[in-house]
């Protein structure tokens, strides 16, 4: 598999853990606050880390095509 490959499968991969981490952030909002905030700061930083990988994916893509 290619180093894109590897990229795109990373960022389905943390966008799978995002959605959950968000989920069980709103299941937890009515029953435990802090467990319910602490899924959120970790769902923020599976989201910049998709952001980041989405940069990377995108701007070598740019890179690639010929001129």
């Amino acid at each position: 598999m290619n180093y894109r490959g590897k990229l795109l499968k990373r960022r389905i991969k943390l966008k799978k853990k995002y959605i959950q981490l968000i989920e069980d952030a709103y299941n937890l909002r009515q029953t435990d606050h802090a467990l319910s905030d602490f899924s959120e700061y970790q769902a923020t930083k599976v989201l910049h880390k998709i952001n980041k990988l989405g940069f990377v994916v995108n701007s070598s893509e740019t890179q690639i095509k010929p001129t």
